[in-house]
């Protein structure tokens, strides 16, 4: 990753600062955009700017002339029944989930294509569009949708951009903390998954930077699940 200019969106916090560390310590040129990105602390040898990705695209000004990666973090987690849920929520969840996503690959990827080695595209799903899950219909289907844009994006910018997505069970981040908010219930959630635990924001990080580097340069149009097993292994005892 030395000397890459590598797009993080959303990478103040959570899986999106781990693996801007790990960009960083490889000697990667990380661009940093964050709603939050004027409070944040900042790592060495990143390049921070403020943005918010449900309200239009990358600011020009911070684009260099080639871009060889992007990964987009910013989602949701809105878990209620059916009947609580509104039009105003889906569309939110798709606001940030998917065309948020949209409009960060739309700003890029012209400097992305001119890369003499290539680029790689990194999205995030969730085990939930796979797996059926109660309350999650909100945030399944806005991240079925983005499943649908990597394996499509994957098609139109083949061979000179590779676009994969992880999908993650529940990971803990800032964005899952009321979910294991209590011992009875990070047991709860560690107990539903086979491997018995929950994901970590570092282990999440180090699969986006595997999609982004070049041993994964013949992986394209792919969803890797980062579950616990959750989405593949039924334990029964």
């Amino acid at each position: 990753m030395k000397d890459k200019n590598v797009f993080i969106i959303g990478g103040t916090s959570g899986i999106g600062l781990e693996l801007s560390r790990l960009l960083t310590d490889r000697n990667a040129r990380c661009f940093i955009g964050s709603r939050y990105a004027e409070k944040a602390d900042r790592l060495p040898g990143a390049d921070y700017f403020t943005w918010d990705a449900t309200a239009g695209g990358v600011p020009p000004d911070v684009i260099p002339d080639t871009v060889q990666g992007l990964v987009y973090c910013p989602g949701t987690i809105r878990l209620r029944p059916i009947s609580r849920l509104t039009d105003e929520d889906f569309l939110e969840d798709f606001n940030v989930n998917l065309l948020g996503a949209v409009r960060a690959v739309r700003s890029l990827v012209t400097k992305m294509k001119k890369s003499a080695s290539g680029a790689s595209i990194v999205l995030f799903s969730t085990v939930a569009v796979q797996t059926g899950m109660p309350f999650h219909a909100s945030v399944a289907s806005a991240k079925g949708a983005v499943e649908g844009l990597t394996r499509s994006l994957a098609a139109e910018l083949a061979p000179r951009i590779r676009v994969n997505a992880v999908a993650p069970s529940l990971t803990d981040t800032p964005l899952a903390s009321q979910l294991l908010s209590s011992e009875d219930k990070q047991r709860a959630a560690e107990d539903r998954h086979p491997l018995k635990k929950v994901g970590s924001a570092g282990q999440l990080a180090q699969s986006a930077l595997y999609l982004l580097d070049d041993p994964a340069a013949w992986i394209t149009g792919q969803i890797m699940h980062v579950d616990g097993g959750m989405s593949a292994v039924r334990t029964f005892r």
